[in-house]
C-alpha cells in the first residue's frame, strides 16, 4: 500500500456527494462530513447552484452508497463555504482537520471529490503555492462595503482595470441542463466578487470537485477545494493544474460558527483600496487606499490614511487590493492584528482592530 492508497482509505469514507435542484436549474458537488451525526461542509456556490437556487432539493450519497436528504444549516458568500445537514445520519465518519497555516509548498496534496459526477475519485499533487488570494465572480456575494475598488454604484470592479477574473467556480450539470445534454461548465452571470485566500495545488479539480476535500499525506484536510484557474473558454476549462483551495484553518472556524450561530462574521477595515501597482509612479506593491479611510472605522483608527500603501497583514506579504481584502475577509470581526504600510518612503508598523462583517 503506498502513501496515496493509504489517504484515500482514510479519508474517502468521510467525503460525499451532493446534488442539488431547484426551480432554476440543478448540479452536482462534493462535501466534507464533519459529525458522526450529519453535519457536512461545502460550499455555497454548490448548495445554490452560484445564487440561482434560494431553496434548493439536495440529496447527499456518502462513498458506501446511502442516500440522505439534507436541508441548508447556514452558508457564507464570503468564504464561499456553507454547512448542510443529513436527515436522520449516524454513524458517519467525520473528516480530521491539519493545520493549514504549517503547510510548504511542494507538501503532498490529494483531492477526493466527484469530477463531473464520478464520486470518490482520487487525485494527487503537491501545494503549488501558498497565501495566494483569487477574485472570483459570484451571484451569491454580497456587494462588500470597503477592502475593494468600487464603482460609482457602489458595486465591486471586475479586476480594478476592467478585466474579468480568470478564476471560476465550478459545479457540475447534469445532462440536459446546458443546453445539448451532456456535461455543461457554464455558470450563472455574476453580479458581484468575492476575494479568497486560497492554498493553489496541481492535484487535478475539475467541475463537481468544488466542496471536496484537499488531503496530506496523512490524509488530514488541508483544504475545501473551491475554484480553477480557467482559460477562458468553455472547452477548455476543465484541469489545467491550476486549482485553489479555502485553507483549513479558514473552513474549521467558518463551519463552526455557522454551525453554532447560523452565520459568520468576517473582519472589516474600512477602507477603499486599489493596486499600488497600477498608481502613477508607483515603485512598489501593495494595497494602496483610495480614499479616506471610513471614519470610525478600523484603519482610521490605526491612523491610516489615504495614499498609504499597505504591504504586509497579519504576518503575510500584501501585493495588491485583492491580497488585503482575501486576508482581511479571512479573519472574523473585532480581531486584533497588525499590519504593516508604506507613506512617504518610510514604513511603519501598527495595530489595527478589525470591524465586522457579517456574511
Amino acid at each position: 500500500m503506498n502513501q496515496i492508497t493509504a489517504v484515500a482509505a482514510k479519508a474517502s469514507p468521510s467525503v460525499v456527494t451532493i446534488s442539488v435542484s431547484g426551480s432554476n436549474g440543478a448540479g452536482t458537488g462534493s462535501g466534507i462530513i464533519l459529525s458522526d451525526d450529519g453535519y457536512v461542509l461545502t460550499n455555497t456556490h454548490v448548495v445554490t447552484l452560484d445564487g440561482e437556487i434560494a431553496d434548493p432539493s439536495i440529496q447527499v450519497k456518502t462513498a458506501d452508497g446511502h442516500l440522505y436528504a439534507a436541508t441548508v444549516v447556514g452558508t457564507d458568500p464570503l468564504s464561499d463555504l456553507a454547512v448542510i445537514k443529513l436527515t436522520d445520519a449516524s454513524g458517519l465518519t467525520p473528516l480530521e482537520f491539519a493545520d493549514s497555516d504549517e503547510l510548504n509548498v511542494g507538501d503532498t496534496a490529494i483531492a477526493i471529490g466527484a469530477p463531473l459526477g464520478l464520486s470518490g475519485t482520487v487525485t494527487n499533487g503537491i501545494v503549488s503555492a501558498l497565501n495566494r488570494s483569487i477574485d472570483v465572480a459570484s451571484s451569491a456575494a454580497p456587494t462588500t462595503p470597503d477592502d475593494s475598488t468600487e464603482g460609482d454604484d457602489g458595486s465591486q470592479g471586475d479586476q480594478g482595470d476592467g478585466s474579468q477574473s480568470p478564476f471560476d467556480f465550478f459545479f457540475d450539470l447534469p445532462e440536459g441542463e446546458c443546453g445539448e445534454g451532456g456535461e455543461s461548465q457554464q455558470q450563472p452571470t455574476a453580479t458581484s466578487q468575492v476575494s479568497l485566500p486560497v492554498i493553489q495545488t496541481d492535484a487535478a479539480i475539475n467541475p463537481g470537485n468544488s466542496g471536496g476535500a484537499l488531503l496530506d499525506s496523512e490524509g488530514k484536510l488541508i483544504g475545501v477545494n473551491v475554484a480553477i484557474l480557467s482559460t477562458g473558454s468553455s472547452a477548455e476549462s476543465g484541469n489545467i493544474g491550476v486549482g485553489f483551495a479555502v485553507p483549513s484553518n479558514l473552513a474549521k472556524r467558518v463551519a463552526e460558527e455557522i454551525i453554532d450561530n447560523g452565520a459568520a462574521t468576517h473582519g472589516l477595515l474600512g477602507a477603499s483600496v486599489t493596486s499600488a501597482e497600477t498608481a502613477e509612479g508607483s515603485d512598489s506593491v501593495g494595497a494602496l487606499i483610495a480614499d479616506t479611510p471610513v471614519d470610525g472605522g478600523a484603519a482610521a483608527g490605526a491612523g491610516l490614511e489615504q495614499g498609504d500603501v499597505i504591504t504586509e497583514f497579519n504576518g503575510v506579504p500584501i501585493t495588491d487590493q485583492t491580497d488585503l481584502t482575501a486576508q482581511v475577509r479571512a479573519l472574523p470581526g473585532g480581531t486584533k492584528t497588525t499590519l504593516t504600510y508604506t507613506r512617504d518612503g518610510e514604513s511603519k508598523t501598527v495595530d489595527v482592530t478589525l470591524g465586522t462583517f457579517e456574511g
